[in-house]
């Protein structure tokens, strides 16, 4: 096992215990991944509760997602994959599954334009809040193939995706790193939460 594993480990462990005490990952919802060095990923294992994550939880797989160990990832480490060799840049996924992304995706039909947020140049590329960031949703899918397929055929017409919402299910972004793919999810937990908040003003 390569030697930043655990180190890595430890990391997506505090994640699951943060997003946890946030709200974010309910139940056993949500799953996180890194990039080791070597191309080998470090991933939350199916199932577990991600506010008691412990060594045991978190999966050595190869860059395909094949592990030896007896405990399997995520389904959805399929999603994960595809990231990971669609846009070799980054290097942490991340899954949460909050009550703002969750309504949006179903009070939405296909997208999610976020536009004049400051926050948005938390994204790399945008360095005015004067710009619109359009998040697509997909359907969600217990056949996690057919809906990495529909994501991977998204990213070739929009090779700067940041993050994707799946209706009634959560959201996905990443990050260069796990500190940036943490970043990138409390951004768009704050603008997620704020269109909640203008869509009940705008409906009272």
């Amino acid at each position: 096992m390569p030697s930043d594993f655990e180190t890595i480990a430890r990391e997506l462990i505090e994640i699951g215990h943060l997003f946890h005490q946030r709200g974010w990952v309910p139940a056993t919802s949500g799953n996180f991944s890194a990039r080791l060095d070597d191309g080998s990923l470090a991933i939350t294992a199916s199932g577990r509760h991600k506010g008691r994550l412990d060594l045991e939880d978190i999966l050595h797989t190869d860059a395909d997602g094949n592990t030896d160990e007896l405990q399997r990832p995520s389904d959805e480490s399929l999603l994960h994959i595809l990231l990971y060799h669609r846009l070799p840049e980054i290097n942490a996924v991340l899954h949460p599954h909050t009550v703002n992304a969750t309504l949006l995706s179903r009070l939405h039909q296909t997208h999610l334009s976020l536009q004049d947020y400051e926050l948005l140049k938390t994204f790399a590329g945008i360095d005015s809040h004067d710009c619109q960031v359009r998040v697509p949703i997909f359907a969600n899918d217990q056949d996690i193939a057919r809906l990495a397929n529909r994501v991977d055929r998204y990213i070739d017409a929009n090779p700067d995706l940041v993050g994707f919402l799946i209706q009634g299910h959560g959201f996905y972004t990443w990050g260069e790193s796990i500190d940036e793919a943490i970043r990138h999810v409390e951004a768009f937990e704050f603008m997620f939460e704020c269109e909640m908040r203008l869509l009940s003003v705008r409906s009272s």
